[in-house]
């Protein structure tokens, strides 16, 4: 999630900056509030549950607001929910607004000490400049201070608990929470944009209510650390991440020798894609790692972060996806919960820094997918929220289709033996890299998880 690039990378300041003189681009909604003691429980609409799905949302998702060089801005929230509502993706849906974190839930995860600077930090003077040293991850020009961070943070806690909650109550198979998926987050330390671990806290809640098995699948860019660091020991969660290699991006973990520790060997799977990987080639990997795994762990909850800083356009990262693959993503996902997790799948946001051409597409290919309201690639893009971008950024050129013209066609992995040649060298070229990241990552789990590595039907 983090969008920096290289071992000692520099956030970029060229970006477009969030203006609040635009006011919110989306029409406000009268969503209903949690109530009750259990505020990770909110009541949901009977359109809801006729989809089977909750889309969790408020606007105080919006004040998770860096500074304005900042790449990771509200506005990507903004310009998806604007999209999805423009397609009338979210007709008769009733929003479920989340309260912000119980400091109890947070203490699930993260330090006394941290929720307390967390709430102390305040915005340096102008001019300063940030800390040689931030304390505990804080002030640096990754996670610089903000107004009422500790709030904004919480909030984004909550919503992804209010989407844990409606699933372990049973009032829904899927909840969405474009807003959640801050998986760096350390227990005592801010990292990669990300202040809270939402993702970590939902799962230790979910542990406590009634789950002893859940699956984490991790499709950002960047390896999600936080979420393996939490449950590295913990036999009762997988964690699979797929992510561009450690060796040419931050946080330089998400090695296939990271397969977890003590009873929990071969429950942190980690798939690394080299730069220039693109849609059929990362298919290939996904589908070469994640059902077999997902079948051998036979978990009661899938749980997606689903950061799209994978696409060929964002300018913090190397891979090579188009929205069209990220759409195969999300699609695959679906079917694997319903496969392998009762039907139950838990989706969150995350990286992502392509505020107009890419976010808004492909979060709003995530809301159409766990709703089961498929969006066709070709879709045009409505033309009042077309006007809406350029007033906000009169120089990017906005998308007119729901499509990148991205071909997700692939060759199923069969083998150490690798797919036929095609001709084109280039294609070739990567697909052998991916299959040679699968087997090594096959390698290094499969065997704990009584999976044969080399037997493509495992």
């Amino acid at each position: 999630m983090r969008a920096c690039r290289g071992a000692r990378p520099r956030c970029l300041a060229f970006l477009l900056h969030d203006n609040d003189k635009w006011g919110p681009l989306l029409p406000r909604v009268r969503p209903r509030p949690a109530t009750g003691p259990d505020r990770a429980r909110a009541c949901i609409s009977v359109a809801s549950m006729a989809s089977d799905a909750t889309v969790v949302w408020t606007d105080r998702f919006l004040d998770y607001s860096w500074t304005p060089t900042h790449p990771m801005k509200p506005a990507r929230l903004r310009f998806t929910m604007a999209l999805a509502r423009g397609l009338g993706l979210l007709e008769g849906i009733e929003t479920l607004s989340p309260e912000p974190a119980a400091e109890a839930d947070l203490l699930r995860v993260h330090a006394p000490a941290y929720l307390d600077a967390v709430r102390r930090a305040r915005p340096a003077p102008p001019g300063s400049g940030p800390p040689v040293a931030p304390p505990f991850g804080l002030g640096s020009d990754d996670n610089p201070v903000f107004p009422r961070m500790h709030e904004a943070a919480s909030v984004i806690v909550g919503g992804t608990l209010a989407a844990a909650g409606e699933i372990a109550a049973g009032r829904t198979r899927r909840a969405v929470s474009i807003g959640g998926g801050m998986h760096h987050a350390m227990p005592a330390a801010a990292a990669g944009f990300c202040i809270y671990n939402d993702v970590a806290v939902a799962i230790s809640w979910l542990l406590d209510h009634g789950f002893d098995r859940i699956a984490y699948v991790d499709v950002d860019v960047h390896h999600g650390d936080g979420v393996q660091r939490a449950f590295y020991d913990d036999p009762r969660v997988l964690t699979v991440s797929i992510h561009q290699h450690p060796a040419t991006l931050w946080p330089n973990t998400g090695w296939p020798e990271e397969s977890g520790g003590g009873a929990a060997e071969g429950t942190a799977i980690n798939l690394a894609m080299l730069p220039g990987t693109r849609d059929a080639q990362w298919l290939r990997g996904f589908h070469a790692v994640v059902p077999g795994a997902l079948a051998a762990f036979r978990p009661q909850l899938l749980i997606s972060q689903c950061g799209v800083d994978t696409h060929r356009e964002d300018p913090l990262a190397d891979l090579d996806l188009t929205v069209d693959g990220q759409r195969a993503a999300f699609v695959a996902m679906r079917e694997l919960a319903d496969r392998y997790a009762e039907g139950r799948w838990l989706a969150v946001g995350g990286g992502g820094y392509g505020l107009i051409r890419v976010v808004p597409r492909a979060w709003t290919h995530l809301l159409a997918t766990a709703l089961d309201r498929d969006l066709h690639p070709g879709t045009e893009i409505p033309a009042e929220w077309l006007e809406q971008v350029r007033a906000y950024a009169p120089a990017v050129r906005p998308p007119h289709t729901m499509s990148d013209g991205g071909d997700t066609d692939f060759a199923r992995w069969d083998g150490p033996g690798g797919a036929p040649e095609t001709g084109d060298a280039r294609a070739d070229r990567a697909q052998r890299a991916v299959d040679t990241a699968v087997l090594a990552t096959r390698r290094a789990t499969f065997g704990l998880l009584g999976l044969d590595p080399e037997d493509p039907r495992d």
